[in-house]
């Protein structure tokens, strides 16, 4: 069962609602549906993760954590999925996000004026545009993905206590 999985890797509740850096939480570490591990809750953290982990912003993991509160999904997940993006990473997926961006925007990319405020902010927006379709569609990609496999794990045990019935018999 997929559930066993996560609960052996993810931190458990109690570890984090004692770790003294979060102790400014308080009751808000103490909703239980932060910390469920069902289908709906690990899909909406992969969608909420990945989302955040494309965007081009500092402290992702900050804000993956308050759309966890917000909406309800498992707060360990969504932080975690957010080191898609990691100073190894950060080169290889904001160059493609930005390609994306530019192709989406019409606009060339090109150094020939020289680097300066105005060509950074020129570059900005393809960034963001790419960023943002690439970060949607990948969280879409990651939530349907989570229910897929947690439901073919279940058909899959269904099955095998189907088979072990027969057999009893």
């Amino acid at each position: 069962m997929p559930k066993h999985l996560f609960r052996k890797y993810l931190p458990s509740p109690d570890r984090l609602k004692g770790h003294k850096s979060l102790s400014f939480l308080g009751e808000v570490l103490s909703d239980p549906n932060l910390w469920h591990i069902n289908r709906h809750s690990l899909a909406g953290a992969a969608f909420i993760g990945v989302f955040t982990g494309l965007l081009p912003i500092p402290l992702q993991m900050g804000l993956a954590a308050l759309l966890a509160v917000r909406f309800h999904c498992n707060l360990p997940l969504s932080v975690m999925l957010v080191w898609i993006s990691n100073p190894v990473t950060y080169v290889p997926i904001f160059y493609f996000t930005y390609r994306v961006g530019a192709w989406m925007t019409g606009l060339t990319p090109s150094s020939d004026h020289g680097i300066n405020v105005a060509w950074f902010v020129e570059q900005l927006v393809p960034l963001w545009v790419g960023s943002l379709t690439c970060a949607l569609i990948a969280g879409l990609a990651s939530y349907f993905t989570v229910k897929l496999f947690w439901r073919l794990a279940v058909v899959r045990s269904w099955n095998l206590r189907a088979r072990r019935r027969q057999r009893q018999q």
